[in-house]
């Protein structure tokens, strides 16, 4: 039989460089966290699932956890690792499987850009040697093109990042905790035209967990945070993603985000416009931008004018990225979908401190990775 899920516990490790610490023991941190968080031990929990994309197997954090014999589900799905994990855990405990699930994620990469090889995703060595295998390249080349076709500014991307920075420097487990101004972002090394070294995140460090239930035992806990609606998707015919060679077919293309956003919100019994507080996938600042139309919090080309107005800022009508998103916390690929639900969580309870936005009740977070995957979810209090 079916149940409805609630969260109960959510925990972060901190982010960005931790010398001498591994990414296992930030996992551990993020895991005890929320454990904490909800109020039970590790023997309670009853499944898991959880991964990294290169700082260890998830399963193996039993080693120090407990060995209390639970099946523990090893997950790697790029940047939506951590999406897709929940996912996972959700599904067990709607089928019954269980009534008390975690999701984790963690990663601590090294520092420069990540180096994936092309024979790892379907594609000819001559994709690498052309230098296609440089996500910097691609979010400058897509940005670019979108900006074209909808009338997008180059200040507008700085603004965004502008924002990061404000948010991440009124989040304690940040990494970038420092303020800085859109003329500086603008003026910045160009990294890939037209985006500049402060518009994107880094390859970092840090761990996330959550900790979903059923309907029974979220009531005997307290605190809880309800999930309406979440789902992943793959890549359809036609779209433009990451290490995706080309624009397939013709007219406008596919958006695996659009999609997994229809589905969450389908699932949710709510639309784009009930959400009061939420996180977009920022690899850079042009990603937000297109995630912002691709989600369904406005139409194409209405960005310029929202993030002018200062909508998506904590006091606007749509917040966005809140805690700084991955500008400011840096991209360790299996915690970043976690993190983002965490942030969520911690808004809808109030207690998201400086950055809090007022009285929020319905959230939405958005993860999107490569070569074209995406995870959403809608949360309520």
């Amino acid at each position: 039989m079916s149940s409805g899920v609630s969260i109960v516990g959510a925990g972060l490790s901190k982010f960005g460089r931790q010398p001498g610490r591994s990414g296992r023991e930030l996992a551990l941190d993020a895991i005890n966290a929320a454990l904490l968080d909800a109020g039970l031990s590790w023997t309670d929990v009853q499944v898991a699932f959880g991964g990294s994309d290169g700082a260890g197997l998830a399963d193996t954090l039993v080693a120090d956890l407990g060995l209390t014999g639970i099946p523990f589900t090893n997950v790697k799905n790029g940047c939506a690792t951590g999406g897709s994990a929940l996912m996972a855990a959700v599904n067990a405990i709607r089928s019954g499987g269980a009534e008390i699930a975690l999701a984790v994620g963690f990663d601590k990469h090294p520092r420069g850009a990540f180096d994936p090889r092309p024979e790892d995703w379907g594609l000819p060595a001559a994709y690498g040697e052309a230098g296609l295998m440089v996500t910097t390249q691609f979010f400058g080349i897509k940005i670019a093109r979108y900006m074209r076709e909808h009338g997008i500014s180059e200040r507008t991307l700085a603004l965004v990042a502008e924002k990061a920075y404000r948010n991440g420097a009124r989040n304690p487990n940040a990494w970038r905790r420092e303020a800085i101004s859109a003329d500086e972002i603008a003026a910045a090394d160009m990294v890939n035209d037209p985006l500049t070294r402060y518009m994107f995140c880094s390859p970092g460090e840090g761990g996330a967990a959550i900790i979903v239930t059923s309907d029974a035992v979220a009531a005997r806990l307290g605190r809880a945070v309800r999930l309406l609606g979440a789902a992943t998707r793959t890549r359809r015919f036609g779209s433009f993603e990451v290490f995706s060679p080309s624009i397939q077919g013709t007219g406008t293309p596919s958006s695996v985000s659009a999609d997994a956003a229809a589905a969450a919100f389908a699932a949710a019994g709510v639309s784009p416009s009930d959400v009061d507080v939420a996180q977009l996938q920022d690899t850079e600042s042009g990603a937000e931008i297109m995630h912002l139309a691709e989600c369904g919090f406005c139409k194409h080309g209405e960005q310029e004018a929202m993030v002018a107005a200062g909508e998506t800022e904590v006091g606007g009508r749509l917040p966005v990225n809140t805690d700084g998103g991955c500008i400011a916390n840096g991209e360790p690929i299996g915690a970043s979908g976690l993190r983002q639900v965490h942030e969520i969580v911690t808004q809808l309870r109030g207690e998201a401190g400086e950055r809090q936005v007022t009285a929020p009740q319905i959230g939405f977070t958005h993860v999107y990775g490569a070569p074209g995957i995406s995870a959403c979810t809608v949360l309520a209090v």
